[in-house]
């Protein structure tokens, strides 16, 4: 028999990768563009809010799901999440990181219309209850040990970059 299992991602971000003009890369745009000076105009409303996990917590998903016996879960697919977060969460962030940053927000309604549709939050109960899925990253996190000093130090040579010391 064949053993099928899979996930369902929230918005993921690496530290690491260059966002790709995703739907969800508005966080992580914000991010860079922050950091190297740039204005930025968030192509969602400030209050548009959908869950997010650092690439970390994803690669360990899957092992972790890899690794359950067959027997012990309760479906094939699963939701899984770390942190939901508003657009003006992570500009307040951006902000904080780089005070000299500009960002507006603008939204594109075909873009807006898209984020609209997916859910706040995700519930992951059903991972968190068959194989003990749990993130290593909550927003806190995510922000201040992992993403935030890989884009300062990506950006760390420009004349642009600003930080609060």
């Amino acid at each position: 028999m064949l053993d099928f299992r899979a996930i369902r991602f929230p918005g993921l971000i690496s530290a690491f990768t260059l966002p790709s003009g995703g739907t969800s890369d508005y966080g992580p745009e914000m991010l860079h563009a922050a950091a190297q000076g740039k204005h930025y105009a968030c192509f969602v409303r400030e209050d548009t809010k959908i869950s997010f996990m650092a690439m970390p917590d994803a690669i360990k998903s899957l092992m972790n799901l890899t690794e359950v016996p067959r027997e012990n879960l309760s479906h094939v697919v699963y939701n899984i999440s770390a942190f939901s977060i508003t657009a003006g969460e992570f500009r307040r962030r951006a902000m904080a990181a780089f005070p000299r940053a500009h960002i507006t927000f603008s939204p594109n309604p075909r873009r807006q219309g898209i984020v609209d549709s997916w859910p706040e939050d995700v519930d992951d109960t059903l991972a968190r209850n068959d194989w003990g899925w749990q993130p290593d990253y909550d927003a806190d996190r995510f922000f201040e040990e992992y993403f935030l000093p890989e884009i300062r130090n990506r950006y760390a040579n420009k004349p642009s970059l600003r930080t609060r010391e």
